[in-house]
Parts: C-alpha cells; structure tokens; sequence
C-alpha cells in the first residue's frame, strides 16, 4: 500500500474532497445495509455467512471514511438511507434476491471504477490509503459475489473432491446461457423472408379472393399493402434482432473483459477447463492457457469463443439482414399477386394457387441448403402448409363475403 501511495504523484486536494468522502460513507452504508438485510433472509448457510463478512466489511469501510472526514473537521455524517438499504427496493423485490445480487456485483464493479478514478483526482495520502484499502475489498466482494451467483466450486486450497473437468466447468458456469447456434447467414434470412411473404400474402389472396369472388381490384389492392406491410416488418424486425444480437455479444464481451481483468486466475482455469472438456490433458491445457495469456487480447477471444459459444465474425451484419430480409419478404409476397395483374375472376384465384403451391414447394425445397432434411420431404411439407393455410382462408374470405352481401 506504502509503494502505491508513493509512486502515486502529489496533487493538489480536491475542492470537494468532504463531500466527494461524505458520498463514499453513504455508498458504504447502503452498502452495508443491504447486505445485511439479504444475509437475514438467506437460507443457505454459506451464502448467508459470505453476506454477512461483506455487510461487516462495508461498514468498516465507512468506518474508515468517518475517521477521515473528523480529521478533516467535518461533522459526524448521517445515513440518509433506507434501513435495509436497496435490499427492498422495487426493482430487487420484483426481481428476487439472485437477481439483487447480480445487481451488487454491478454495483461493485461501478465502485472499483470509481474508487479508482478518486486515486487519482482527490489529492489527498491518507484518502488515498483508504481507497487502495476499499478497493482491494471491492474486488474481493465482486470475485465473492460472482461464487454466489454461479455457485462456483471452492477453487484453490480446497478439496479436489475428485470431479472430472467436465462437471467442474459445469458448476464453474453454474448454469449461465451458453449462447445459441447460428444457421447459414443471409441465405437462410432470405429463406425465411420469403417463406413469410409468401404464406402470408397467400392468405391474404386466398382470403380476400373468397370474399370478393376473385375481384382483381380489390386481391391487388390488399396483397400490394399487405406486401409492403410484410417486408417492412420482416427488414425491421431482422435489422433491430441482428443488432440486438451483436449488443447483446459486446455487452458479453466486455463483461468477460471485466472479469478477466478482475480475476486473472479465474479466467485461465475457467478457459483450461474447457480444453479438457475437449480432451486435452491438464497439463497441456493449461500449458496451452499459459501461452494465451500472455496476449490480453488473445485470452479474451479465446475465452469469449468458448463461453459465448460464438465470434464477432458469425454474428448476423444488421444491415444484410435487414435488406435480405425485406426483399426475400416483398420477392415472397409478390407471386401469389402476379396472376391478378393478367386475369380476374375464378381463373385468376386458380393460377394463383397453383403459382403459390409451386412456390411453396420451391421454397420448401430450397429450405434444404440450410437444414439437413431431404429437398422433396422438406418442399411437399411446405405446400402441404401452404393449401391448407390457402383452403382456410378462401373459406373464411367466402363466410365474410356471404356476411358483408
């Protein structure tokens, strides 16, 4: 602590040094009381003691900065807190204890940041020897509150308890999402998109056919609309579900960022652990993990392929997926409208059918460069669909049109 405060340079005291300590005891106290009160409800007796060593220590640590703000002749501070801090605020009771608890070690990460950036603007030793203190305690509460949350087995200094790597990489993830698979990009988008067009519009035709006995005015009229409507959807909702994708790995990305920085150790095992999933000796894994730790960045992605289970390069672009998207969409949703642009009547209904019962074979069949099923079962299910869904909506369309007469 000594060799930090004296490589740390001498800056001037900061001009709200009192209250920028005076926020720290409040942060502390909250701190404290929520500990404590998640420690009185918890059942487990490990869990609950661990809480209680964290609310023990938070209240040292605004212990601390008490002494320090009498030393600077300021009046003794006053918890302006709830009693069981946010232990019972609406957020953590609708979201139940593990999820406050996830919140804390948010929270956590947000003080170390915080703390951290006090040591180098408050410009004053004995602050500073406190924060060099707190912060090396914050870190143990993240690292302690991240066992809590994922039940990680008890790691160095305790019993092997003989588990294979597989079950301990188990209990080490504790259950966490190990991210999802990705199909075949763009092309199986445009699939889709057109698969979507096409049974939509199909019904819309069939439906609106029915009820207006093949009027071609009022077919072209809806099927262009529901068209338009269907692509639009489709580009929007494949645009904003890629980026959401692509933020949602980044804010994984960044949090494996986080914790690698927080917990060196943790993340080497965690990442050996998963190459003797994979059939590496312990030795060599970690042999292995050892040579990839020696690039910060080549750790990350290495342990980010594993635990996301992906990479930046498999994620869908949101662009390409939002025009694959709305095209394939309108491309789908434009044939089954074709016919009423040449004919009217029940010989424009007919084609029509037999036009989107063609395509819904293509489609189907086409569906097999992205799945492992063969081109005809897939093609002959999709226009099994495809006539019923056509049949249906003619029936109704025929009712309504009966109704509306």
């Amino acid at each position: 602590m000594d060799t930090v405060s004296q490589s740390t340079p001498a800056l001037p005291r900061h001009p709200r040094l009192p209250q920028i300590l005076e926020q720290n005891w409040q942060a502390e106290m909250t701190g404290y009381y929520t500990y404590r009160a998640l420690a009185q409800r918890e059942r487990e007796r490990g869990r609950k003691q661990a809480l209680e060593n964290m609310a023990v220590a938070e209240k040292e640590h605004a212990a601390l900065w008490a002494a320090r703000l009498r030393e600077l002749g300021e009046p003794e501070p006053v918890y302006r807190g709830k009693p069981a801090g946010d232990a019972d605020s609406l957020k953590n009771r609708v979201g139940g204890d593990d999820l406050a608890l996830r919140r804390l070690e948010i929270d956590e990460s947000r003080d170390i940041a915080k703390y951290s950036q006090q040591l180098k603007a408050l410009g004053d030793t004995p602050s500073v020897a406190i924060l060099e203190r707190v912060i090396e305690d914050e870190q143990e509460h993240y690292r302690e509150l991240s066992k809590l949350i994922r039940c990680y087995p008890p790691r160095p200094g305790a019993p092997a308890s003989g588990l294979d790597p597989k079950t301990l990489l188990e209990q080490l993830l504790a259950k966490r999402n190990q991210g999802r698979s990705h199909t075949a990009g763009w092309i199986g988008d445009a699939i889709y998109g057109v698969n979507d067009g096409l049974g939509s519009i199909f019904g819309i035709v069939s439906g609106v056919s029915g009820a207006t006995l093949g009027n071609s005015k009022y077919v072209l009229l809806s099927g262009i609309a529901g068209m338009i409507a269907s692509a639009l959807s489709m580009g929007s909702g494949a645009y904003l579900a890629a980026k959401s994708e692509r933020e949602i790995y980044q804010a994984e990305l960044a949090r494996e960022r986080e914790a690698i920085a927080m917990n060196g150790a943790e993340a080497r095992e965690l990442l050996s652990l998963y190459y003797q999933v994979k059939g590496l000796p312990e030795q060599d894994a970690d042999h292995m993990v050892e040579h990839i730790a020696s690039d910060p960045d080549q750790m990350l992605r290495a342990l980010a392929a594993e635990r996301l289970n992906s990479t930046e390069e498999a994620l869908s672009n949101p662009l390409t997926s939002a025009i694959s998207g709305a095209l394939s969409t309108a491309a789908g949703a434009f044939i089954p409208i074709v016919p009423f642009f040449f004919f009217t009547g029940y010989s424009a209904v007919i084609i029509s059918a037999t036009v989107s019962l063609l395509a819904h074979f293509a489609v189907g069949a086409a569906k097999s460069l992205v799945t492992v099923r063969s081109w005809w079962s897939s093609g002959f299910e999709m226009t099994f669909v495809g006539a019923v869904e056509g049949v249906v909506t003619y029936i109704i369309g025929v009712g309504l049109g009966h109704l509306g007469a």
